[in-house]
């Protein structure tokens, strides 16, 4: 199933509603390369059509589930997506961003996939309070948040290390 949605019933006659709900399978992954919704997952949109002098005004809801890594400690996580949008599709273009009814369809792909990807978190992290990894082992600090290393000496003091052992 595409992102193409008939209009043919709208068109040309404002004041004209129409509410849909569509279950879309994924032919290509939408996301970046931290977080995504993968190929095959389903996106789910309520949407509603309205007809307007211009054009179409479709408004909706998606809702999706993304993969991704928590940022902080790694642990894979599932992502709840709900993302509100509304776009006017115009009969006709005004200005090169537009977009528009095409052969009685409006194409919703874009729209999606600009709603999704500005709505993915930049950093995503399972919890607000997770501690994330030790930088010295990669030990996972949630499971034991007192984890400690000795006190190590950068390499580049090693020589004043041993002069101090020297002098006692």
């Amino acid at each position: 199933m595409s992102f193409l949605v008939p209009v043919h019933d709208l068109m040309k006659r404002p004041g004209l509603m129409r509410e849909l709900e569509l279950d879309i399978p994924l032919a290509e992954p939408i996301g970046t390369e931290v977080v995504a919704i993968p190929a095959g997952a389903d996106v789910e949109l309520e949407l509603r059509l309205e007809s307007v002098h211009e054009g179409i005004l479709a408004t909706g809801e998606i809702f999706a589930e993304a993969k991704t890594m928590c940022s902080r400690c790694l642990e894979d996580m599932n992502l709840k997506i709900q993302v509100d949008f509304q776009e006017l599709f115009a009969y006709s273009y005004s200005s090169d961003d537009e977009l528009l009814v095409t052969n009685e369809h409006i194409d919703l792909e874009q729209v999606v996939i600009d709603s999704v990807v500005l709505s993915l978190p930049f950093q995503p992290v399972c919890n607000k309070d997770c501690l994330g990894l030790c930088v010295e082992c990669g030990f996972r600090l949630s499971e034991e948040p007192e984890h400690k290393h000795e006190n190590v000496v950068d390499p580049r003091f090693e020589a004043l290390k041993d002069l101090l052992s020297k002098e006692e």
